[in-house]
């Protein structure tokens, strides 16, 4: 999606004067707000590309780091692990019933 006009197409632009033409300092104000406007929303678009490039990234990335175990943990390793968590989240509740 291109824009139709840019930052500085909106600053160069002159108005023709008319008989009963705008306040000329009027216009000039509003293009002036309208002019930081674009420039905001040019940056936001910019910041928001790149975090979508580097999220998309992140997820190609994401399988092939999953897919990889930690180094020196085994499931005998996860499941010591997890038989603890269980001992002490859960006392002795396990062990008596």
């Amino acid at each position: 999606m291109d824009n139709k006009f840019t930052a500085k197409d909106i600053l160069e632009k002159d108005f023709k004067i008319g008989m009963r033409g705008y306040n000329q300092d009027e216009v000039d104000h509003f293009l002036d707000d309208i002019i930081q406007d674009y420039e905001i929303f040019s940056k936001k678009i910019d910041q928001l590309t790149n975090e979508n490039k580097r999220l998309r990234a992140e997820i190609e990335d994401a399988p092939r780091k999953q897919a990889t175990p930690a180094p020196g943990t085994t499931n005998f390793d996860i499941l010591r692990r997890l038989s603890h968590l269980e001992n002490h989240v859960f006392g002795n509740k396990l062990n008596n019933e």
